[in-house]
């Protein structure tokens, strides 16, 4: 590419440079100065008269020694980083001198800097000027062209003075123009004359070669050196500019004029060139080496920075004068020219250059540069944005979105999303956003905008590739407007996708209405996500799915509860193609909601179809698995889900009640809830469906295990009218005589009848009862007919009633006739005079027995008692002294009564009788005092006078004693 093609910028600010004080300031006009060198933050300056002088950054004489006796130091080179210095004076009478110095070590004698060490350089006793001069970076090599063509390489250790070898290395018929060390595993001599480019392997593999001839063109004397960041040699010449490496040559840039020099300062190539004259012949390069003529200084000259890697030009200027030197020091270039000017070329910041090439619209150059140069990402992408907002007042809208996207990391969002919210461009916005997803960068409000806009565009396959690509996004923004926007099967393969499980539930009842999905997808998770889900949309889905929805209820509430599973499918023997068979693996990566258990093969594919269980040998193989654990949540919570649905609901309590390991409370409850719905539907129903609905009530109470609540059993009976629940809950709880009050409050004759016939014997008192019942109305007593004669009867066998009690319930309601209670009144008299009779002689018999009693005792008393008895009557022996006589007419030995003492003697005989007689008397004066016993035993006694005769003879009536 020719250079005249190339972009030219001013990147570098120039002024000339004023030495301070007056002997700077006149060194580099006079005659004396020589050569020149920077290193070390330091600039020195070689004399025709061996001197050097070390200037300082301003530019002032800070030091000054004496390097060479006689000579004109034509070359300086300091070894960047070390305190060496290499000085080469010539004097064409001898051969070259150089020396190597140390700055940092003063010499003794002189008091200048100590030379390490001094030689001369050999060119075969030929006197020719020195034409370039280089050295490797440790000193151990020096290579020193001459200008007859010859090259000679000096090698040692010059810094210890420990000795050096010189042999030249090439020799030819044109002037060295330049040479150049390049190191790697073997350290090469680049050699320049003014008709080829050569490269000598003075160390390493290929050592001891003749030189290598790169190419048949070489160069101007100071129009080759060396790239110090890649290490290639550059030369110029008057067509171009070419690069030389390892594998020979490389690029080259096409810039016609004369080369005069050639330098690099950073990554940039340094070129100063003369007009083009027609006198161009190698008289004039040859003159180089002698010095110009005084009218060199009056010459123009081109000064430019060439960037090869951009391809633009930094700087350039037309110079009034020839330049004489170039060199790099303290971040600076320096040019200085024949009249004695010192130029100083500093390079402008990133910023600086980027406006100029932001004035110019130059942004490609500008992201170039900034790669080039390392800047970082946020000063990169600024770049790139400034060069999208260019693209985009363009017009070239794709690329401007190109650039934003490069740029998306640290761009606000919204500065690009304003200038595509066009609809016309809403391809381009779309591309933005996806990428703001793709970088974790997109907010709620992005994420919406996307989805917007794949829904304007009604483009579901671009829908579906970015929620199903992974791409970073706000879940809850997603789901919201796939919903919105009617996409309910992407918003089911979001939620799927990251866990929702609950939304999962909501969007296929709320928005897709697939209410048996909805039931499956609830019977393939866990119970901990199953019963939530399943209690909270209960309702709707027993309205819409009772039979799947009541048998998930009774398998959970049962403890149940096992994951539903596909069948198995058995593999396809035989396929019928590879499009089928790819098609057929494509769809088993496709989301469906469920799997169907069972499959219709169409009749074109029926023979190849896989085997699918069917849905009964499914559902055993699902059984086979053991149930989920899990803590069973109580019955009552899923009551109130079925409002609405009584037969699922009598289903799922039956299903329950079925379940033996349910708790004695919940089958309370269940048992309650089930007998009021029993109630509920039979007092809907007439006829025969009523009363099987009735039988169902009565099957809950009648030999049930549970403990129901009578109350509430006995309540819900009223309620519904249902009498044989009341009767059958009255019978567990022994509340017979409320049976028997329920049927006289309703009427019911017959029923009082079946319930006296079934309850009396146990209860007694239902016959009085029955009485008052049977003769409360003449329609009753009709309808009791004999049952009167048959309850008198009763009263009058168990003494239920007196006499007297009859007569007066009978009189009650003025309905029984005397001829009807002639017989019952008839019979209780005579008995009542039969047992008067009876009374009255045994009073008569009770009556002599006292006064008997009575007699005796007087007798006993009063009268003396004569013992005839002759024999004892314990021992049966005769009587003899001593003797004991008792007044009960027995007598002893008093041997035999065994008498301890002085203590009473009983008769032995008579004393257990007496005991007995005591022990009764004890007993009824100790029962004196229990009046509750008399109460008790009068309450439950038949015959009241008759007890409390009795307990008047016990005392318990007799006024206590006074003390």
């Amino acid at each position: 590419m020719a250079l005249t093609s190339w972009k030219a910028f001013n990147f570098f600010d120039v002024s000339e440079v004023k030495p301070a004080g007056s002997e700077s300031a006149s060194l580099f006009n006079s005659p004396e100065f020589s050569s020149i060198c920077s290193g070390s933050d330091n600039v020195f300056l070689g004399s025709t008269q061996g001197q050097i002088r070390i200037l300082s950054s301003a530019f002032k004489v800070v030091r000054t020694f004496h390097a060479h006796h006689p000579g004109s130091i034509t070359h300086i080179k300091q070894i960047e980083g070390t305190s060496l210095l290499i000085t080469l004076s010539e004097d064409l009478s001898n051969d070259p001198v150089l020396k190597v110095w140390a700055l940092d070590k003063p010499d003794k004698k002189t008091g200048g800097p100590k030379c390490l060490s001094s030689l001369n350089v050999s060119n075969g006793r030929k006197q020719f000027p020195v034409s370039a001069l280089a050295t490797l970076g440790n000193l151990s090599q020096l290579a020193v062209g001459f200008a007859n063509g010859s090259v000679t390489v000096i090698r040692g250790d010059l810094i210890n003075d420990r000795g050096a070898k010189q042999r030249t290395v090439f020799e030819s018929d044109e002037p060295i123009t330049g040479v150049e060390f390049r190191e790697g595993p073997t350290t090469t001599l680049y050699l320049a004359t003014t008709g080829r480019i050569l490269t000598l392997t003075i160390s390493g593999r290929g050592q001891g070669q003749p030189a290598k001839n790169l190419e048949d063109t070489g160069c101007g004397l100071g129009c080759m050196t060396s790239d110090s960041e890649s290490g290639d040699i550059v030369v110029a010449r008057d067509d171009a500019i070419y690069y030389y490496g390892l594998n020979g040559r490389g690029p080259s840039y096409a810039y016609e004029g004369p080369k005069q020099l050639v330098s690099t300062f950073g990554d940039l190539v340094a070129l100063v060139t003369q007009p083009r004259t027609d006198a161009a012949s190698k008289a004039s390069i040859l003159r180089k080496f002698v010095g110009g003529g005084a009218d060199d200084r009056y010459r123009s000259s081109t000064f430019a920075f060439l960037d090869t890697d951009l391809k633009y030009v930094a700087h350039t200027e037309m110079l009034t004068s020839q330049v004489r030197t170039v060199f790099v020091e303290w971040g600076d270039f320096f040019l200085m020219t024949l009249d004695g000017k010192l130029f100083r070329y500093h390079e402008k910041s990133l910023n600086q250059k980027l406006e100029i090439l932001y004035q110019r619209d130059l942004y490609v150059l500008a992201i170039n540069l900034a790669q080039k140069v390392g800047v970082d990402t946020a000063q990169r992408n600024v770049i790139l944005r400034r060069y999208g907002d260019y693209l985009h007042k363009k017009g070239d809208y794709d690329t401007a979105m190109q650039q934003y996207l490069k740029a998306i990391d640290n761009t606000e969002p919204s500065q690009v999303i304003r200038k595509f919210l066009d609809s016309q461009r809403i391809n381009n916005l779309i591309e933005y956003l996806e990428e703001l997803h793709e970088h974790d960068k997109a907010t709620v409000d992005h994420t919406t905008l996307l989805l917007n806009c794949y829904a304007k565009l009604k483009d579901t396959d671009k829908l579906e590739t970015f929620i199903k690509s992974g791409t970073n996004f706000n879940l809850e923004t997603a789901i919201a407007m796939c919903r919105q926007g009617g996409y309910h099967d992407q918003a089911v393969f979001l939620s799927k996708k990251h866990g929702e499980h609950d939304r999962v539930v909501d969007i296929l009842i709320e928005d897709s209405k697939k209410f048996d999905e909805a039931v499956d997808y609830i019977h393939r998770h866990e119970p901990d996500v199953a019963y939530p889900n399943l209690m909270r949309y209960a309702r709707v889905l027993l309205e819409h799915c009772p039979e799947e929805t009541t048998q998930l209820f009774i398998e959970y509430y049962t403890g149940q509860y096992r994951l539903k599973k596909d069948a198995p499918v058995a593999p396809t023997q035989t396929t019928s193609g590879g499009a089928a068979s790819a098609v057929q693996n494509l769809a088993s990566f496709i989301p469906l909601p469920y799997r169907q258990t069972t499959v219709t093969p169409s009749p074109a594919t029926q023979d190849n179809q896989p085997l699918s269980l069917s849905s009964e040998e499914a559902a055993a193989a699902a059984k086979a698995d053991p149930p989920r654990e899990y803590k069973v949540p109580k019955p009552r919570t899923a009551f109130s889900s079925f409002v609405d649905h009584p037969d699922q609901f009598i289903v799922f309590l039956e299903a329950c009640l079925d379940e033996t390991s349910m708790d004695d409370s919940d089958k309370v409850d269940l048992h309650m809830t089930l007998f009021e719905i029993y109630l509920d539907i039979a007092g809907s129903k007439t006829g025969p469906e009523k009363k099987k609905w009735e039988a169902k009530a009565k099957t809950l109470i009648d030999g049930q295990d549970i403990s129901m609540d009578a109350s509430n059993v006995l309540l819900l009976s009223h309620l519904s009218g249902f009498r044989d629940g009341t009767v059958l809950v009255r019978e567990q709880q022994g509340l017979r005589f409320d049976i028997f009050r329920s049927y006289t409050s309703v009427g019911d004759t017959a029923s009082v009848i079946k319930a006296l016939r079934k309850y009396g014997p146990e209860e007694p008192q239902l016959y009085p009862a029955a009485l008052a019942y049977f003769t409360s109305s003449p329609k009753v007593l009709q309808e009791a007919g004999r049952e009167l004669d048959i309850v008198l009867k009763k009263i009058d066998e168990d003494g239920l009633m007196a006499p007297l009690q009859v007569i007066q319930t009978l009189s009650t309601n003025a309905v029984a006739t005397m001829g009807m209670v002639k017989r019952y009144l008839g019979e209780t008299i005579e008995r009542e005079r039969k047992e008067i009779s009876n009374n009255r002689r045994l009073i008569e018999s009770y009556r002599g027995e006292t006064d008997a009693k009575r007699k005796e005792m007087d007798e006993l008393g009063t009268k003396s008692a004569v013992f005839q008895t002759r024999r004892c009557s314990a021992c049966g022996g005769s009587l003899d002294l001593p003797t004991v006589h008792f007044l009960c007419k027995h007598s002893f030995h008093q041997r035999c009564l065994n008498q301890v003492g002085d203590e009473d003697v009983e008769c032995p005989q008579c004393a257990p009788t007496n005991n007995n007689i005591r022990a009764f008397r004890k007993a009824q004066e100790d029962s004196a005092d229990r009046h509750d016993m008399f109460q008790d035993t009068l309450q439950r006694s038949r015959d009241k006078f008759g007890t409390i005769s009795e307990f008047f003879g016990r005392g318990v009536m007799t006024a206590p004693a006074l003390e």
